[in-house]
């Protein structure tokens, strides 16, 4: 009711702009005449148009909903004509021919409506078609629609999101297989294990040994859980954690400090390296170090024996700081650059080592770098590695 108000005012206040334009020209009482047409003629029109408007499933599709607008306007015309003909007293001849143009105007209007609306329909039935095929799993849509309108907008959003939906269903068919393929090395070893155990084939004393292998294969599954439960929760965006003032200088001596061991056992060094003594980010300690701790296993893994690790913090522009893990290794391969942050995205490691690694710390690492608010990314190095990210300063 309110914007029905809203439309008649704005109705009964164009009509009386227009009527207005008369008063300088033939006087007041132009004015008025011309006011007592225009005025019922804009607030019926106003009127009928918000029906029409408001009862678009009565009449159908766009091809009805268009042509009832051109109707509504070619009765307007027609009317206002035959009011203005009968007030300025014409002959009938004049009025004839005045009632002959209104009328092809009325016949026009209907026409390019319903070339419109079935121009209008044909763009609507392509979106409409492509959704149908996508429903039915078709994932190589393409929509041509005519113009550029927001129909043609509508459908590159919509083939924008049905890439989405398919880069989105290559991905957890990869991560399926990914982890199908992480997962079966254990459990068949597992298996086979336990089926020796049971069958009494091992000799008593590597008894203990296999249970040892077993021992390592269910602490490596557990860690592939925990990492793919993390990873999910994540993506989804279920992020609970605090931030908190977190001093740089002393997270990364004590990362560096808990990865020495595994450092020294591969014969790499590890430092640590910071820019000043205020290095300060707004951050959850327990996240940022596990991103470190992926970071840094990573980086040592792919290093051989006598090379080494930095791990640097500086301030950036007083805004961020940015934290880097370098390593002396031989780099990762060009064509594994662009998805390295993915999941499971594993290359082969340079030294000829492997720790069992699922492939999830990078990923993992990005997606609690993106949940501060930073970003993380490979830089550019002469030699090695270079992996970068920032976090908000505190």
């Amino acid at each position: 009711m309110r914007r029905t108000a809203q439309r008649v005012g704005a109705a009964l206040l164009a009509a009386t702009a227009v009527a207005a334009i008369a008063w300088p020209v033939y006087g007041r009482q132009a004015f008025l005449d011309c006011l007592k047409i225009l005025a019922p003629l804009g607030v019926s029109t106003a009127v009928v148009a918000e029906v029409l408007a408001s009862q678009r499933a009565w009449l159908g599709g766009l091809r009805r909903q268009l042509s009832a607008v051109a109707l509504l306007g070619a009765v307007q015309l027609a009317v206002g004509v035959a009011l203005f003909a009968n007030l300025m007293f014409v002959s009938r001849h004049d009025a004839f021919f005045m009632a002959l143009i209104a009328g092809y105007a009325g016949l026009v209007g209907l026409a390019a409506a319903a070339l419109v609306a079935r121009r209008v329909v044909a763009d609507v039935d392509a979106v409409r078609g492509a959704l149908v095929k996508v429903g039915e799993g078709s994932r190589d849509v393409q929509i041509a629609v005519a113009g550029g309108d927001e129909l043609a907008t509508l459908a590159a959003d919509v083939e924008t999101m049905v890439d989405k939906v398919a880069r989105a269903e290559r991905a957890r068919r990869e991560l399926v297989a990914a982890v199908s393929h992480d997962l079966r090395t254990p459990v068949t070893t597992l298996q086979l294990v336990a089926e020796g155990l049971e069958d009494g084939i091992f000799e008593p004393e590597r008894t203990r040994e296999k249970l040892g292998l077993i021992s390592t294969h269910v602490r490596a599954l557990g860690a592939l859980i925990d990492d793919l439960l993390e990873f999910s929760r994540l993506e989804a965006g279920d992020v609970h954690w605090s931030t908190e003032h977190v001093q740089l200088g002393e997270l990364l001596e004590e990362t560096v400090e808990a990865m020495r061991p595994q450092a020294d056992r591969d014969g790499v060094a590890v430092r640590a390296e910071i820019a000043g003594e205020t290095a300060a980010a707004q951050a959850n300690p327990e996240q940022l170090q596990r991103v470190l701790f992926n970071l840094i296993q990573n980086a040592i893994r792919h290093t051989p024996a006598d090379g080494s690790v930095v791990v640097r913090a500086e301030s950036v522009a007083g805004r961020a700081v940015e934290v880097e893990v370098a390593d002396t290794g031989e780099g990762i391969a060009e064509g594994d650059r662009d998805r390295v942050f993915e999941p499971f995205a594993q290359g082969a490691s340079r030294s000829g080592r492997s720790d069992g690694a699922a492939g999830l710390g990078l990923a993992i690492a990005r997606a609690i770098v993106e949940a501060h608010g930073g970003r993380i990314w490979l830089a550019d190095a002469p030699a090695g590695t270079r992996v970068r990210f920032t976090l908000p300063s505190s």
